[in-house]
């Protein structure tokens, strides 16, 4: 492909264009690196969730995310398993090639269309094994210019391995000239649950002492949400006497505010991370500790997924609740996770709520624990859906990274 005709022409054309930002980038981790290109928020997300679960096997493994700076207002947010985020602001060739000897990427992974043909070249030259992922009959729009050579063949015949989302798709990159072996038919990238441990001992002690008392959980509770999460509880007080909420605060929270706003309502609260006891007259049971949620998860059978009330919240993923048997309730402003919540919403394993009162009212019918059973198992069978997926792109993966490719660790 760098000796052709076109990967010329085009490189002439972009030298024209600015190289990108100048501005310093971190310096390369130590170990192995995967360098992955996210084209929308959904498959951004998908990455991070899937280099969670490569960190099972691999503890020190990082992903680095690209993104066109273009196709991201505002830019996504941090999410765990991305270690480092890098916009890519033109396909400029001196650009591509100082991000590889930066980098030193011992994998790619790309997805959907939008293809950088300088980069890729640059990337395949380098030798950098590559994957591409999700691709589907809409990523690769009608060329602007009727009389430049397509790099769109070229281009995907860089990639080791493609994985197109349909049968239509997979015959739109052959039409291109790309030979069957290295094409398949998948299904599409999908954020992935990879659910938090949770100690059996503590599981069945915990159960005990609710003594089969109701329990719903709010989760990632920001400052700006403790008002609606209390107010909410105490509403669906008034119908059911016994209910326990177990609120995690978010990272960022003022906990001080939080049992302030407990007292003026004068719930009956104890502080788990301090190890206060759970009694009968518990109302309100309180974490700063996200490690415990694979606790809570299990135990409760709804769960509000909070960062999400409030303008400008980022939300947070609601799979590994619902992967473990929890029906979710969530905001409107749930960030890169629109995809997952909507798909849960249409599923009928999860409901929004826009206020405190519209959580209460939501807490006290899903209390009924017939409904959030179905709830539940409605949105077990979504997380579950795409599991076999990732458990095939997993072990692709790791065949790649295990293929015996040179040491790009950094001395």
């Amino acid at each position: 492909m760098s000796r052709s005709f076109g990967l010329a022409a085009y490189r002439a054309l972009t030298r024209r264009q600015p190289v990108g930002s100048s501005a310093p980038q971190p310096p390369r981790p130590r170990g192995e690196l995967i360098w992955a290109h996210a084209t929308n928020e959904q498959r951004y997300s998908a990455l991070c969730d899937l280099s969670l679960r490569l960190r099972i096997m691999r503890p020190d493994l990082h992903l680095l995310v690209t993104i066109e700076t273009a196709r991201f207002d505002p830019p996504p947010a941090p999410q765990n398993g991305c270690d480092h985020i890098v916009p890519l602001e033109s396909d400029h060739p001196d650009g591509a090639r100082h991000f590889l000897e930066h980098w030193l990427p011992d994998l790619c992974l790309w997805t959907g269309g939008n293809l950088m043909p300088n980069l890729i070249a640059a990337a395949s030259e380098a030798e950098v094994p590559m994957i591409l992922l999700d691709v589907g009959e809409t990523d690769f729009p009608a060329r602007r210019y009727s009389w430049f050579p397509d790099l769109t063949g070229p281009s995907l015949a860089c990639f080791t391995t493609i994985l197109a989302n349909s049968d239509a798709a997979a015959q739109m990159i052959r039409n291109v000239g790309v030979p069957n072996s290295q094409i398949r038919v998948a299904a599409r990238l999908r954020s992935c649950a990879t659910p938090p441990p949770c100690s059996d001992d503590e599981l069945a002690s915990v159960t005990s002492e609710f003594s089969g008392r109701p329990v719903w959980l709010a989760a990632h509770v920001t400052e700006a949400e403790f008002g609606a999460v209390l107010d909410a509880h105490r509403a669906a007080l008034r119908l059911l006497h016994r209910l326990v909420l177990v609120l995690v605060t978010h990272a960022d929270a003022d906990v001080g505010a939080l049992k302030r706003g407990i007292e003026a309502r004068n719930l009956r609260s104890v502080d788990w991370d301090t190890g206060d006891m759970i009694d009968e007259n518990t109302q309100l049971i309180l974490s700063r500790d996200a490690d415990n949620l694979g606790l809570w998860y299990r135990l409760a059978p709804l769960t509000f997924m909070a960062n999400s009330l409030p303008s400008g919240a980022n939300g947070c993923s609601p799979l590994d609740a619902a992967a473990l048997g929890s029906a979710i309730l969530y905001g409107s402003h749930v960030g890169g996770h629109k995809d997952i919540y909507a798909r849960l919403a249409a599923a009928g394993a999860a409901r929004f709520v826009h206020d405190g009162e519209s959580l209460g009212s939501a807490v006290v019918q899903l209390s009924a624990p017939d409904r959030a059973a179905t709830m539940a198992l409605a949105g077990w069978r979504i997380v579950t859906e795409g599991a076999h997926m990732t458990d095939e792109l997993v072990d692709m993966i790791l065949d790649q990274l295990d293929g015996g490719g040179a040491d790009h660790a950094p001395a």
